[in-house]
């Protein structure tokens, strides 16, 4: 469990850097470069997902709760708005007039999902903890980047191309499931 627990603390202190320590991110920057530090942050959340994996796997499952099984359903239809708003982040959308962070969004439902389906200590732990990081990373960000300016409509195309890519990509993520996590994600 401590390996689970380590993991998620180090995937939420580096990415509480940016927000938090943005003198401290300034100073590395300056003195390794901007490439070498994107290098070792990129080194750092690859650690923290290691420990997260070795963690996982090593973590007695411990049932906490069981949620009814039509809760699935649930989950399954929060995963598909998680993907939504995940890949929207990186687009224009009209979501992000509406919704200041929708990647960081995504993780809070990603997480709830998971909560929902899966009420184990170590999913507790997880998802959780990524969950609180989001939420906590929200109001961090819009402390340090101020009065938020909406975005302009964009047009139908746009939408639907977020839509088209968030399908294929849920779709994708959903065959593969069962062989990242070891359980289908196909509600019952």
């Amino acid at each position: 469990m401590i390996w689970l627990i380590l993991g998620v603390v180090i995937w939420s202190c580096i990415h509480f850097i940016p927000t938090l320590g943005q003198p401290f991110r300034q100073k590395l920057i300056n003195s390794i470069g901007n490439i070498p530090y994107q290098i070792v942050f990129a080194l750092i959340v690859l650690l923290s997902i290691g420990l997260i994996v070795i963690g996982w796997r090593s973590t007695p499952q411990v049932t906490l709760y069981q949620l009814p099984n039509w809760s699935g359903i649930v989950s399954f239809v929060l995963m598909i708005i998680a993907f939504v708003l995940f890949i929207s982040s990186n687009s224009q959308t009209a979501i992000k007039r509406y919704i200041r962070h929708p990647q960081l969004m995504s993780i809070v439902i990603w997480s709830i999902s998971h909560l929902i389906t899966n009420g184990s200590t170590r999913a507790l732990i997880l998802f959780g903890g990524l969950a609180l990081w989001a939420l906590i990373e929200m109001p961090l960000i819009n402390a340090r980047e101020g009065t938020y300016t909406k975005p302009d409509a964009p047009g139908f195309k746009a939408e639907l191309k977020v839509l088209i890519i968030s399908a294929v990509v849920f779709i994708v993520a959903l065959l593969l499931h069962p062989y990242f996590a070891g359980v289908s994600a196909i509600p019952r």
